[in-house]
């Protein structure tokens, strides 16, 4: 599914995103950038132990990610140039989760820009092991995206690329509902 947002296409796929090719990819981190498991381990597993050198070098030089905000490495061996890593909340129901999450994609987003990027794919954020529900997450998810892409950026795709047929229905429902009538298979 796909969307015009300004001059960028904002699209929704199904599958691993490991196997993306965009400029980018996203992984949903901690503020540690210790990537051991679920999206985090995958990526580190696909993209080689350069990604967790360059993450520990990182939070050398500038401390841990805090919350909402994101830090940039190599791809390694993934077919993405750059692992953007943006760490989102754990989930606790207030009001702060949300606006976490917000400021976690658009700190992905704005790193995409500020290197230049023209493309970038960003999982189900903070849905894993934190706790986040999956329509909570998509509503605040898509909304920000879209709010970033009405300004101005570079970038001229970014798609959520989402594990499983349920995350990838339930952020095509909220497009759609955000959207109307601008969706398109």
């Amino acid at each position: 599914m796909k969307a015009r947002i300004g001059n960028t296409v904002l699209e929704l796929v199904e599958g691993d995103i490991t196997e993306m090719g965009t400029d980018a990819i996203v992984n949903a981190a901690n503020e540690y950038l210790a990537h051991g498991g679920g999206v985090a381990g995958a990526i580190a597993r696909k993209g080689g132990p350069v990604i967790q050198r360059e993450s520990d070098e990182w939070v050398r030089r500038h401390g841990l990610v805090p919350t909402g905000s994101a830090a940039i490495t190599s791809g390694g061996n993934l077919k993405a140039h750059y692992v953007i890593h943006a760490v989102g909340p754990i989930y606790d129901g207030t009001p702060r989760s949300a606006e976490l999450l917000a400021s976690a994609v658009r700190s992905a987003l704005k790193m995409a820009d500020d290197h230049g990027l023209k493309s970038i794919a960003l999982p189900a954020i903070s849905t894993g092991i934190f706790g986040y529900p999956m329509e909570e997450a998509a509503e605040v998810m898509l909304r920000t995206a879209i709010v970033y892409l009405q300004g101005q950026t570079g970038l001229e795709r970014v798609v959520f690329c989402l594990y499983g047929r349920s995350a990838y229905e339930t952020f095509a429902a909220v497009l759609k509902q955000i959207t109307g009538a601008q969706t398109a298979e």
